[in-house]
């Protein structure tokens, strides 16, 4: 069935990647509920949109050059030094002089158009 193909992906993964097999009973991907209910629920959200924000501000020093003295005194002073002074997005704006993008990070996960 359709549904089973995700255990067959799960198992090939496994397969490559777990240092103890897993037990045939094990449902770990039809039981991690807390990531979607509850409070905690929020707190993945912010631990993903973290690595868009920073995916995207070190493109932009791939971009001009990781060692590129502009784009490390523009992330200074219009991130490290405001620090939590000012709203996030601002700040985030102010560095990149745009809206925040997730192309970065997918390229960094390995996942492209």
């Amino acid at each position: 069935s359709e549904g089973g193909r995700i255990y067959d992906t799960l198992n090939q993964v496994r397969a490559r990647v777990s240092v103890l097999p897993v037990p045939d009973f094990n449902r770990f991907a039809h039981s991690f509920s807390h990531i979607f209910a509850g409070g905690y629920a929020a707190g993945y959200y912010s631990y993903k949109w973290a690595e868009v924000l920073s995916s995207d501000a070190f493109s932009l020093f791939e971009e001009k050059g990781i060692f590129d003295a502009e784009t490390g005194y523009a992330f200074l002073t219009h991130i490290l030094e405001k620090g939590g002074s000012d709203d996030a997005m601002v700040l985030f704006k102010n560095f990149r002089g745009r809206e925040p993008s997730s192309e970065a990070l997918l390229r960094h996960c390995g996942i492209e158009n």
